[in-house]
């Protein structure tokens, strides 16, 4: 089944109507800026040799969410969140949309702007996650340390 795929304007829509804005980036890009009120759950973790994929992923959505959870994804520029995206529909999840152009935008081979992304069309956005938001919180949530 394919995965749906909203722009930044229409993900908010989403929230306001009680989804849940899960961000994809590794934990470092979340803290530097990331929109208000999402969640951390890196897709991949940021390490000395680069970026390795988080084994937990699907678990820490599990049991922080649930499968019946309304979520929408988002990473930097759409990539990570598309690939997190179809990990939870294979998991069961029942309701998950893909943000298309991330929090930075989704450029084009010549690195033009094709799809501005969440800070680009002025959406809310916040350094601090709120309690209980962040990744070690999540993990903890669901029993896993």
């Amino acid at each position: 089944m394919p995965i749906r795929r909203v722009t930044p304007q229409e993900a908010a829509d989403l929230l306001a109507e009680g989804w849940t804005y899960v961000d994809v980036r590794t934990i470092p890009e979340f803290e530097a800026e990331h929109p208000r009120g999402a969640f951390s759950v890196p897709l991949l973790h940021q390490g000395q040799a680069g970026r390795t994929a988080n084994p937990d992923f699907v678990s820490v959505m599990e049991s922080a969410f649930g499968h019946g959870a309304r979520i929408v994804v988002g990473c930097a520029s759409g990539s990570r969140s598309r690939r997190a995206a179809e990990a939870l529909a294979d998991a069961g999840f029942d309701d998950v949309v893909d943000m298309r152009g991330g929090f930075n935008g989704e450029s084009d081979s010549m690195g033009r702007v094709v799809t501005p992304g969440w800070k680009a069309v002025g959406l809310p956005t916040a350094t601090a996650a709120e309690p209980g938001h962040g990744y070690e919180d999540l993990k903890k949530r669901g029993g896993a340390v």
